[in-house]
């Protein structure tokens, strides 16, 4: 995964109220949540919106990534980012689209968000989670008591973070009901009300904190990696 501020534009149409975030984008890998720490160290992201776009990927590591954006009391939310081209020399700007999916255990990264929202042409999926190995092939697969004891493990992981982040166990009791080789399930309006995976109803309202960016300042930490 990805983690890039951005900075609206063009800035001759946003002028002094361009928007600013932090775009998280790609498969959740094992590094992903260490990656952020970095990113964090670097970067003063306390109160940030961070805006995801993702697959999803590791379990685990999904989960310590949460902790992490709740630790700096992040919001969150999902949404697609496209880089413009610089101009004179300055950094580039982007453009925030609401169509984007958040797929899988993205899904519980947003829960990570102290304040969380999701605008209506979004899309929030999900489904069981599997052996990384073996989720191309599960129907196709044998499976030993040490590989199922490691997904009871992590569905106990996943329901006690649900619960600790505020958001309604029937999210993760929905997504164990959708096997890997079916499509996966597409959150409603009404479920992601009644989940809590929503809690605020617009974005960068003046009450919603947000992280301040020097001007002329953009930092990026770019990492990108394969989830197991």
């Amino acid at each position: 995964m990805r983690f890039e501020w951005r900075m609206e534009g063009p800035a001759e149409e946003c002028g002094q109220f361009c928007r600013r975030w932090i775009s998280a984008t790609g498969v959740v890998a094992e590094s992903s949540a260490r990656d952020f720490e970095v990113f964090a160290r670097d970067n003063d992201v306390r109160g940030a919106t961070l805006v995801l776009d993702s697959e999803g990927g590791s379990v685990l590591a999904a989960l310590a990534l949460g902790r992490a954006i709740r630790r700096f009391d992040m919001t969150t939310t999902v949404g697609k980012t496209t880089v413009l081209p610089p101009l004179d020399g300055t950094a580039p700007r982007a453009t925030l689209s609401p169509k984007a999916q958040c797929e899988s255990m993205c899904a519980f990264i947003l829960l990570g968000g102290a304040r969380r929202y999701v605008p209506p042409e979004a899309r929030v999926l999900v489904h069981q989670i599997w052996l990384g190995n073996k989720s191309k092939r599960a129907l196709e697969s044998s499976y030993s008591a040490e590989e199922l004891r490691l997904v009871q493990r992590d569905i106990g992981k996943l329901a006690r973070y649900t619960v600790e982040m505020g958001g309604g166990i029937e999210l993760l009791e929905t997504a164990l009901r959708v096997p890997p080789w079916e499509p996966m399930y597409v959150l409603s309006r009404e479920e992601l009300r009644r989940m809590q995976v929503v809690t605020i109803e617009r974005l960068f309202d003046e009450g919603v904190p947000t992280a301040s960016v020097p001007a002329g300042k953009v930092d990026s930490l770019a990492t990108t990696a394969q989830a197991q």
